[in-house]
Parts: structure tokens; C-alpha cells; sequence
């Protein structure tokens, strides 16, 4: 009865995240177009520039429709300009900022090294972006205009929803971290939905990152730590997590937005992470979609928690989207973000299969992945 209980609880969640009122494509990209292997943080730059170039180049394109022609583009009911306004304006700076980051050490053959300033000389550049016909960076260049005239499309669609319908895409208050405060070239791995019943799923990607040396914070849903707990016992659940950070996801996978009992579902979820997992547990909630309350901030603080959004969605939750193209759409928004917050979902394999292949391919070009107790630390003041 209890493993007929811990695969309905588990159907439950990934029904749950397909409920999620997501685009009809997401941005799937082919990293084998790009011509050069990641050896060094010049490779990792030349690819970063690259791709903030064509992310600048799609989302220039949206400036040139109207309200209702962006509406139709992005297939969606409601459409607030005000808010989609104020998201690509935040994308300009951050993609200005980025772009001058990555083109600090450039040689003066560097490939994609525009003279930029500003953001103005950002915009102007992007929006002339192209390559010959004959480069070496064309087939990259075919395919990754797809991949960001889909991201864009991603991430407006979100910017036209909020605040009707809160999302990841921005944030209320301090008190909600979205990954844009690390360092360059950092980032947090982050798990949702999880445990999965022992030896499953959770516990391979467990195996996976201590094998790789690294750690990331898991937000545990109530019913399956729950279900776990009764499942393996206390000690052998808190051993399970040894070095990584626990955090809520709340009891179900059900949206605040609509969810009378959404207060309850946090306090009784964070405290059973605290009450179990008392090594591991860190004061981070993340809602279920990045859904939540424009005023819920006081309760969070009454409740001793921060919001953990994210800036990179791996889409690993995705049946459409192999575990490739996971590990591939993951490496891209890595380059363009340069440092943030990567959403994955321990009861899914697919992470267990990207986030090796990532620490392979980008372990000689700088990148940092963070221990996710220095990431509390530096982001909340008093975590414990």
C-alpha cells in the first residue's frame, strides 16, 4: 500500500507540472552547431557573446509589433503592456551587462567582439547582428535564431501574463531571490518535486552529484517527504540528503494563486523538512510554478523564508524534451545568462544525465557551480 501510495503522489506532481499554463514550444537548441569545444573562459565568452547577440536580435524584433500582434504571436488571453515593457527593459540592461562582462578580455580578432559601451551600443548591435553566408558560424547562427525567437516568445508570454499570473519572471520584493545577484559565470542547482520512494530517482541524482562533487538545493513537496520518511525512516531520509540543502516546495503541487490553504501548506511543509532534516534544511520556499500572492511577503517573513525563484528553466519536466535537449537548452541559457539559478526536478532522470554532461563540457571555462550553503548565506541575512 505504501508504494502504490508513493507512485500516485508522484503521478500527482508531474501531472501537476504539466498543468502549468506553459508556451506551446519551448527553445530547444543543437550545441553540435557551435564549432569550438569550451577549453577555456575565452571559449566560454566567445559563446556568450554570441549568444546574447541573437537573444538581443529576437527580442529587438518584438519592439517592431503592436500590443495586439505580440498578443497573437505569444497565443495568449490577456496581454499587460506595462509589464512586458518593464521585463524586456530589465533584459536590455542585463544583456548590456553581460555582454560588456564577456567581452572584457577581447583579442582584437575576437569573433562576435562588438566596441560596446552602453546599452545603446548593445541594442545597435544586436539589432544588425548576422553572419556571412560562408562562416564557420553559420549553421550555429540558423539554429540559434530559432532557438531565441522561441525564448523570447517563452519569456514575453510570462511578462504579458504578470502580475494575473505570477511567475518567475519577476519578483515582489527583496525577499524573493531569482539568481541574478550571483556572481558571474555561478550557479545553483536546484531540484523540485522530490523525494522520490528510495532507491528511485532522487537517490541516483543524489549519487550523481556527490560523484561530480557537487551539491544543490532539493524543495521537497510535503506529501512526498512524507511518504519517504515513512518509507526509509528519519535517520536514513536525513542521511540521504548528507551535504545537500532542503527547502519547501509546500505540501501539494498546487498553485497560491486560487489555493485557499496555501498559508497551511507552507508552515506544515517547512516544518517537516525542519523537524527531519534539521542538517540539511535551509529557509528558502519555492512555489509551485513560481506562483504566489503579490502580498504573501509578510507571511514568508512571519515564517522565517525567502522565495527561491530561478532564470534558467532546464524544462526537464517536459515529455516532449529528451534529456538532450535538456542538457543542450541548459548550456545555451547558461551562456546567455552567465550566472543564475538552474531549475531542474529530482523526480524526473533527465537532470541525473544534464548536469554531469554540463560539468564535463564547461569545466575547463570558469564556470562555478555553488554550494548551496554559501548561497544562503550570502543572500539571507541571519539563514539559521
Amino acid at each position: 500500500m505504501l508504494k502504490k501510495a508513493l507512485i500516485t503522489t508522484l503521478l500527482a506532481a508531474a501531472a501537476a507540472c504539466s498543468q502549468a499554463a506553459g508556451p506551446s514550444a519551448v527553445a530547444i537548441g543543437d550545441r553540435a552547431t557551435w564549432p569550438a569545444p569550451f577549453a577555456s573562459g575565452d571559449d566560454f565568452d566567445r559563446a556568450s557573446r554570441a549568444e546574447l547577440l541573437a537573444f538581443g536580435k529576437a527580442l529587438a524584433d518584438t519592439e517592431r509589433l503592436s500590443d495586439s500582434q505580440l498578443q497573437a504571436r505569444l497565443k495568449v488571453k490577456s496581454f499587460d503592456h506595462a509589464s512586458v515593457d518593464r521585463i524586456r527593459a530589465r533584459y536590455w540592461q542585463r544583456l548590456t551587462a553581460n555582454y560588456i562582462a564577456a567581452s572584457a578580455h577581447c583579442g582584437n580578432d575576437a569573433a562576435f567582439c562588438e566596441t560596446v559601451r552602453d546599452q545603446a551600443g548593445f541594442m545597435r548591435a544586436a539589432r544588425s547582428f548576422d553572419t556571412p553566408e560562408n562562416s564557420a558560424y553559420q549553421a550555429w547562427f540558423s539554429q540559434a535564431s530559432a532557438f531565441h525567437a522561441t525564448y523570447v516568445n517563452e519569456l514575453l508570454r510570462l511578462a504579458a501574463l504578470f502580475p494575473r499570473i505570477s511567475s518567475e519572471i519577476d519578483t515582489y520584493s527583496s525577499r524573493e531571490i531569482d539568481g541574478s545577484g550571483l556572481p558571474d559565470r555561478t550557479f545553483l542547482l536546484t531540484f523540485d518535486d522530490g523525494p522520490s520512494a528510495r532507491d528511485g530517482s532522487t537517490d541516483k541524482l543524489l549519487q550523481t552529484l556527490r560523484a561530480s562533487r557537487l551539491n544543490g538545493v532539493f524543495f521537497t513537496l510535503g506529501t512526498q517527504l512524507q511518504a519517504r520518511l515513512q518509507q526509509s525512516g528519519a535517520p536514513v531520509t536525513k542521511d540521504a540528503y548528507r551535504g545537500m540543502c532542503v527547502g519547501s516546495h509546500g505540501w501539494e503541487h498546487r498553485s497560491h494563486s486560487t489555493w485557499p490553504a496555501w498559508q497551511e501548506s507552507v508552515a506544515r511543509s517547512i516544518g517537516l523538512v525542519r523537524a527531519n532534516l534539521p542538517d540539511s534544511v535551509v529557509p528558502l520556499f519555492r512555489p509551485p510554478y513560481g506562483q504566489r500572492k503579490a502580498d504573501s511577503g509578510d507571511f514568508f517573513a512571519s515564517q522565517g523564508l525567502h522565495v527561491a525563484l530561478w532564470n534558467i528553466d532546464s524544462q526537464d519536466w517536459n515529455e516532449k524534451v529528451s534529456a538532450d535537449e535538456v542538457k543542450q537548452r541548459v548550456m545555451t541559457l547558461m551562456l546567455l545568462w552567465r550566472h543564475g539559478i538552474v531549475l531542474f526536478h529530482d523526480i524526473h532522470p533527465k537532470a541525473q544525465v544534464a548536469v554531469p554532461w554540463l560539468q564535463q563540457q564547461l569545466g575547463g571555462a570558469g564556470v562555478q557551480w555553488m554550494d548551496c550553503k554559501r548561497f544562503v548565506a550570502a543572500n539571507i541575512n541571519n539563514p539559521y
